[in-house]
């Protein structure tokens, strides 16, 4: 590990001595990434330093206890920073070796969040809209940008689907644990006898690919036209501004109806189908190396449940992890980092328990 902190300090202050060179401040794209870079490599650096403070002061309490006819004050001062010293280099010791995980490159990119409901059509489509508003509010909480892309608007007020995208900072890191399976149990307004009914909903979250990582060969692409609609009539155009994008190798179909324009409707939908056909590609990628479930740690699996909403009980319970919160209303009006936080927290251990079964 400290190897690898000496080589993390020698490239930090390569970069910073770099970032002070007049042709590299000209140079605006070498100058972002350096500072990116740099950026990065900041929290790894400072925590190193605060651990060789606290292996100095615990050097300076041995070397005070080791003198002769020391005095029984001084004697207990230096115990006590010896004490201190060493409480602290155990604690940033495993700071530092979960700051030196490799990190997800995704983790920093803005997102595509996709919600459709399951079974139970109407109560489905409901507690879609029930998830998206609560990821909408997380969003603003958060000082991040949300757009529609797509809604299959119902009768009720719910979604049979929609599509949006979330920009800011780290997004994909918070957002990556939301895809699966998410269930939700309470009395429908519409039941008559109080029952309690069950029905689910899918999110999946992708992170928003940039031209660069994949190349779309535009011979592939079928690309159709058709009216926007919605329920009650909301949103109807009268020129056909939807578009509806066919990716013919693999049959992926993306629509994309919320702009009136139909230009900005098309590059919203090749923007979608640019993310998905990438997830694809990395999820194919990741099966063919490994099979274990660990190679998908924190990534979050669209076919597993990964949590329900009991409304009877205000409950809250992410079954990846065992947690569960009688906060309900909070979480859906967007008090989300509570659960966010304990998901990265789980899975930070199992990556470095993984790294360090490894290293054995």
């Amino acid at each position: 590990m400290f190897d690898k902190l000496e080589a993390v300090v020698n490239r930090y202050e390569q970069i910073g001595e770099e970032l002070t060179h007049p042709e590299i401040v000209s140079n605006n794209e070498l100058f972002r990434k350096l500072m990116k870079e740099h950026s990065e490599l900041t929290p790894i650096v400072e925590k190193y330093r605060e651990y060789a403070a606290a292996k100095e002061s615990e050097r300076q309490a041995l070397e005070i206890l080791g003198e002769s006819n020391l005095d029984k004050e001084l004697k207990e001062l230096a115990e006590e920073e010896l004490k201190e010293a060493k409480e602290n280099i155990a604690v940033f010791a495993d700071e530092l070796k979960i700051l030196l995980l490799p990190k997800d490159p995704n983790d920093d990119k803005n997102v595509i969040v996709e919600i459709r409901g399951g079974a139970v059509v109407e109560e489905a489509a409901l507690f879609s809209g029930s998830l998206f508003r609560m990821y909408y509010m997380y969003a603003e909480r958060r000082r991040w940008s949300i757009e529609i892309t797509n809604a299959n608007e119902t009768e009720l007020g719910g979604y049979k689907e929609i599509s949006f995208m979330i920009e800011g900072e780290g997004a994909y890191s918070r957002f990556k644990y939301e895809s699966g399976v998410h269930r939700v149990q309470r009395v429908p307004d519409t039941e008559t006898q109080g029952r309690i009914h069950t029905s689910t909903v899918t999110v999946a979250v992708l992170p928003e690919a940039e031209d660069v990582e994949l190349e779309i060969n535009p011979a592939d692409l079928k690309i159709d036209t058709f009216r926007s609609s919605g329920a009650g009539g909301q949103h109807i155009n009268k020129t056909s501004s939807a578009i509806r994008v066919t990716h013919l190798p693999t049959g992926t179909v993306v629509e994309c109806q919320d702009e009136r324009s139909q230009f900005k409707n098309k590059d919203k939908a090749l923007k979608i189908l640019r993310s998905r056909l990438l997830d694809a590609a990395q999820r194919e990628h990741d099966e063919a190396i490994a099979s274990d479930r660990k190679s998908q740690v924190g990534t979050g699996d669209r076919s597993e449940r990964i949590r329900t909403y009991n409304y009877p009980q205000g409950r809250l319970t992410d079954h990846r992890i065992g947690l569960t919160l009688y906060k309900l209303e909070q979480i859906l009006n967007g008090d989300l980092d509570e659960v966010i936080d304990a998901l990265i927290t789980h899975y930070r251990a199992e990556a470095l328990n993984a790294e360090q079964e490894q290293d054995l």
